[in-house]
């Protein structure tokens, strides 16, 4: 199918090549650079409000869970990856916080602060072709060729 805003898009159901969309070059350290100042900032907060450094330590790895989601096959993995590490959870958890339930707060900064963390490394939002194929380009190993 062909866009004329997003050039050829794949068939519903068909898989990505092994070249991926993926930011590049200025746009990718763009994003990388947000993820630090959005890692920075959850941080920054979570200390100014005084919150336990070890609630912090215990919770800060919690999204990376998601990743059991690939036990279940890409697509779902994805799926699930995407859910724990797009940032629309916690600020949806953080409206919460500020509108009716303030103890949810140094939650969402924790899973803020790993979101960014994980962008700022590199790690973005996965597609269903594989876990190494991500909206800010390729990460992990490269393939080897036998």
């Amino acid at each position: 199918m062909t866009n004329q805003y997003l050039g050829t898009l794949p068939a519903l159901g068909q898989r990505l090549s092994s070249s991926a969309p993926g930011a590049t070059g200025g746009v990718r350290t763009t994003l990388q650079v947000e993820g630090l100042a959005l890692f920075v900032t959850a941080v920054a907060l979570f200390v100014h409000f005084g919150y336990s450094g070890m609630l912090f330590a215990a919770l800060f790895l919690v999204p990376d869970l998601s990743l059991l989601g690939y036990l279940a096959g890409p697509r779902l993995g994805a799926l699930v990856y995407n859910t724990a590490h797009a940032m629309l959870g916690p600020l949806l958890l953080g409206v919460v916080a500020m509108s009716r339930l303030p103890a949810t707060l140094p939650f969402a900064l924790i899973w803020a602060a790993h979101v960014g963390f994980d962008r700022a490394l590199g790690y973005g939002l996965k597609y269903a072709a594989g876990f190494e194929q991500t909206h800010l380009g390729r990460v992990g190993r490269k393939l080897r060729r036998t």
